[in-house]
């Protein structure tokens, strides 16, 4: 005998939010080669984590990039493309880049950064994260972004130029760079606390 079940809930709104967008060509190739050149010309330090064991997670080389580096016309792109993917794919309440551009560089042969998510309590309220590649993928091998909803994970596209979108809380990575190296550029839309 089958029983009916009873639904004791009506939502009003379905989730908006998708677990990534992409956008390809929103840089050049020359486009990459001039944000390298103005990283590497400012100098690249080690990156780090929050707490103690960030060597095990991270090993990279960065370079925090503003727009008065000569890239306001990099942040007004990357700007109109954030907020268009937002409109469509998350909704999300943001308000602006509060930490600059962060411009990262792994090299061979086993620069990565491990699973980890981009927020933290107490910290400023991430709610967007984006990566764009820098680097033509036929320069180098490894280094893929992947994303994490499950076990299984999404692979991100790697041609260069490409801004890949998703919520500061998804669990992501960034495989080791086994040949070459991969250069990236990755920032953080803020905005007040989720509610």
């Amino acid at each position: 005998m089958k029983k009916n079940t009873i639904n004791t809930s009506w939502d009003f709104y379905l989730d908006k939010v998708n677990s990534f967008a992409w956008a390809e060509k929103v840089f050049t190739k020359e486009e990459c080669k001039k944000i390298i050149k103005i990283a590497n010309d400012k100098g690249l330090i080690e990156g780090t984590t929050h707490g103690e064991s960030y060597k095990h997670t991270r090993s990279s080389k960065i370079c925090w990039l503003m727009p008065g580096d000569g890239l306001d016309w990099a942040y007004r792109k990357i700007t109109d493309v954030v907020l268009d993917l937002n409109s469509k794919f998350f909704k999300f309440d943001v308000s602006g880049f509060n930490e600059g551009f962060q411009f990262t560089n792994y090299s061979a042969p086993s620069d990565k950064y491990g699973k980890h998510v981009d927020r933290s309590e107490g910290f400023i309220i991430r709610k967007l994260s984006l990566s764009i590649q820098l680097t033509d993928p036929a320069e180098y091998e490894g280094g893929e972004l992947w994303l994490y909803e499950d076990d299984g994970g999404a692979l991100m596209k790697k041609e260069q130029g490409t801004l890949v979108l998703f919520p500061s809380f998804l669990l992501h990575e960034v495989k080791p760079v086994t040949k070459g190296e991969r250069n990236s550029l990755v920032a953080w839309a803020t905005g007040k606390q989720f509610k």
